[in-house]
């Protein structure tokens, strides 16, 4: 019998899934599912404990769907290189099938693994627009490998067919060896942040469902809303694969509405990030665009920010519920970053890599990439805008429900005053015991145009 090897990576699901159903012939053909732990990507920084937890659902969870199908994920702890090729020796399988990944890390694993196969007689296939609705290097302009601004790369993109989405299989006919090993350890509560979602693919399209049927239309009105917390929170789900961003994009479509047009909007600027780094691999530690900024070292402010004690009510708001969660509003993501860089003047990776740490959607394409948009070193066409965190929060926090919710001290001072708490009387600010500010706004934006030579 011809037996092939399906390599999950972070496709982590049975619906829509072009690798599982290229490698089980739709079903036909023996298929041995794999899933490979690798400690090469906690040496070089990706297994933050909050990731480590949802990976560790979404395991079980495919598991589970596996079993159902009469198949079962099988477990390796080790190189992916010398485990998978160690399978195919024991199986005999012929080929390994696997989603195309386009990082530094994910391109040196699979040429390696490339290396190991063909000792061995054996094919690597690699699949496309597993990972993106639209795979990079398909929607280029002429003359260039990427589109280096969105909007272009947006007309081009929604030109590009989506595939329709492939049915979950029914049945998969898997051999009786070899064995699996244990899952991956799933970190302990208390090492976690105490909000974070279940990961899976059945907890993922229940979300997924739950949005497009009561939130979609109401996207484009609501996404910037802070307090009520309208975005899809899809975004975890897209990293480890669990849904399928080219079935998400075609449910949205199906469903036309000025809502569903904003939310594609976002899925294509994931796409867009991903096809930067892929032409781009060193842009997730160098500047994209080099402004030969001069960062200050400023470790107490640094870890100020970590920790939501800034004395901006919305930006620590965003940081704490960052740790709370292991995830962050968008807008708050874009406020937070903005401060850090452009208000405190300290190093984007700083901040790259805190969120790195606990989100949970920590993708390094989309993480580094708006880090470096909001810097003004990456893709933004106007890398010398500033986002000033009081007028942000009085325009999309007018209330002040969200940060009443993360910042607890200014729980009783109602709008405008919970967003600009040092203007309020010297006993009552002690008595709040909420920070100072770290920096004045003006004297910041100052040093910053200094310092840009911006008008």
């Amino acid at each position: 019998m011809t037996v092939r090897i399906c390599l999950f990576t972070r496709d982590l699901r049975l619906a829509d899934n072009p690798v599982l159903f290229a490698a089980s012939a739709g079903g036909r053909a023996d298929v041995v599912p794999v899933f490979v732990s690798d400690p090469a990507v906690a040496a070089a920084g990706f297994a933050a404990l909050n990731r480590l937890a949802f990976l560790h659902d979404c395991l079980a969870d495919l598991d589970r769907g596996l079993r159902a199908c009469g198949s079962r994920l099988v477990v390796r702890h080790g190189p992916v290189a010398e485990d998978v090729a160690r399978l195919v020796e024991q199986t005999g399988a012929v080929e390994v099938h696997t989603a195309a990944d386009h990082s530094a890390f994910a391109l040196a694993r699979e040429e390696r693994l490339r290396a190991a196969l063909n000792g061995l007689g054996a094919r690597l296939v690699t699949h496309e627009a597993v990972l993106t609705a639209v795979a990079p290097g398909t929607a280029v302009p002429t003359g260039s490998d990427h589109y280096a601004v969105f909007t272009p790369y947006l007309r081009r993109w929604s030109t590009v067919p989506l595939r329709t989405p492939l049915p979950a299989p029914r049945r998969l006919r898997t051999p009786a060896e070899p064995a699996s090993e244990a899952l991956p350890a799933r970190p302990g509560p208390s090492s976690l942040s105490p909000l974070l979602a279940a990961g899976g693919e059945v907890a993922g399209r229940r979300r997924m469902t739950q949005w497009l049927d009561h939130h979609l239309d109401a996207y484009e009105d609501e996404h910037d809303a802070l307090a009520d917390d309208l975005t899809s929170r899809l975004s975890p789900d897209l990293h480890f694969g669990t849904l399928s961003a080219a079935e998400l994009v075609q449910r949205a479509r199906s469903a036309p509405s000025a809502g569903a047009q904003a939310f594609e909007r976002q899925v294509a600027w994931r796409d867009f990030h991903h096809q930067v780094l892929a032409a781009r691999p060193q842009a997730s530690r160098q500047d994209y665009r080099p402004r030969h900024d001069t960062w200050r070292d400023a470790p107490e402010e640094l870890r100020a920010w970590q920790e939501g004690r800034t004395g901006y009510p919305l930006v620590d708001a965003g940081m704490r519920q960052l740790a709370a969660e292991g995830w962050m509003h968008n807008r708050a993501r874009m406020v937070t970053a903005s401060f850090l860089c452009k208000t405190l003047g300290i190093d984007w990776r700083e901040g790259a890599r805190h969120f790195l740490s606990l989100l949970v959607d920590g993708d390094v394409a989309n993480n580094q990439m708006n880090w470096q948009w909001v810097a003004g070193t990456g893709t933004d066409t106007r890398p010398n805008r500033v986002l000033n965190p009081t007028a942000q929060a009085k325009r999309y926090d007018p209330e002040g429900e969200y940060v009443r919710r993360w910042v607890p001290e200014l729980a009783r001072l109602s709008a405008p005053a919970i967003h600009e708490p040092w203007k309020l009387p010297p006993g009552l600010r002690a008595e709040l015991g909420y920070p100072e500010p770290l920096v004045a706004l003006d004297e910041a934006l100052a040093r910053f145009r200094r310092r840009r030579g911006a008008d």
